[in-house]
């Protein structure tokens, strides 16, 4: 796949979470998919498996949403297998706190499909609007 063609998927799939639909992006994922937020908070670390990342870090984190959860591109940048996004979410939580995080996706694609993503964003406003993850009941 070359930059322009994982950059035009890439396009499509934030299109469509820019309007609410995040299945193309799970849909994009490989099955061996990892998800890597960096930082020193509940919900940092690497999520392995397109299963883990739906189960540990997705579920419990669409959980605490009250409205659809909407993430619009302001740029993205492809290089190679590489793929930059930068975009700004949108949503309430359950608690009425907004969640409007800014994000940096950096994406190694492989064969059409997202291998991994490293997101950095705002981790102050993740402990303030979020609660922490469960894990022990994905276990």
């Amino acid at each position: 796949m070359t930059a322009q063609t994982n950059k035009t998927l890439m396009e499509g799939i934030m299109d469509e979470l820019s309007r609410g639909n995040g299945k193309p992006f799970v849909d994009a994922m490989a099955e061996d998919f990892s998800w890597t937020l960096p930082g020193r908070n509940a919900w940092s670390g690497t999520y392995s498996g397109k299963r883990e990342v739906r189960e540990r870090l997705l579920a419990p984190l669409f959980a605490q949403f009250a409205t659809k959860y909407c993430n619009t591109a302001r740029r993205i940048l492809a290089d190679g297998d590489f793929v930059v996004v930068e975009c700004q979410g949108a949503v309430t939580t359950k608690t009425g706190k907004a969640y409007d995080n800014s994000y940096c996706y950096v994406i190694r694609f492989e064969g059409g499909k997202m291998k991994h993503l490293n997101e950095y964003m705002d981790t102050s406003l993740v402990e303030e609007a979020l609660e922490a993850p469960d894990r022990a009941s994905a276990a």
